[in-house]
């Protein structure tokens, strides 16, 4: 597995090696070991998730304000614009964003750390995604950001408005949104 930094340092990209030949591909999608050798991060994943979902939705920007969960986040069907914010207010990438496509072709891999929000739009006719999560599911401490917020201005591959959901559709504004320490 290589490690690939992104413009937030925390956010990492994880390109495995993938094996293929005429008959398909065979990678190993998860080690802990090598996650922890190659990241400096030793995560315990409790939680695994999976969505499926049509061109043009649109999920997020969702967090946990207690519990929080790191993600690590992959496609393996169609592609999505998978996006991460960092919403923690000592760091001094606070309110920045960084975007990354993954897809069943590039095989990547994206950790999303605990203190940050996520997205993903798919861009694919369908999409299946597939996360490992550090913390489970507490309904109770989930938030969202709304995904247009003007303040932190992601530039999302829209060709017409998103398919959300009415809690993404109800996110509040960046400036007013819940935020770590």
């Amino acid at each position: 597995m290589d490690i690939i930094k992104t413009s937030i340092p925390d956010v990492l990209i994880l390109e495995p090696e993938v094996f293929g030949d005429e008959r398909g591909f065979f990678y190993e999608s998860y080690n802990e070991r090598e996650f922890a050798e190659k990241t400096g991060i030793n995560a315990r994943f409790v939680q695994d998730n999976h969505s499926r979902s049509v061109r043009n939705v649109l999920r997020g920007l969702h967090y946990q304000i207690q519990q929080p969960q790191g993600k690590l986040v992959r496609v393996t069907v169609g592609e999505v614009y998978d996006v991460a914010v960092d919403i923690r207010r000592s760091s001094p990438t606070f309110g920045k964003w960084t975007a990354h496509v993954l897809s069943d072709k590039n095989k990547y891999m994206l950790w999303v750390p605990p203190g940050f929000a996520h997205g993903f739009l798919v861009t694919s006719s369908v999409a299946e995604v597939q996360y490992k999560t550090t913390d489970y599911w507490a309904p109770q401490f989930e938030r969202c950001i709304a995904w247009n917020d003007p303040e932190l201005d992601i530039r999302w591959p829209l060709q017409n408005g998103p398919i959300l959901s009415g809690k993404d559709r109800q996110g509040p504004p960046f400036g007013k949104a819940e935020v770590f320490p």
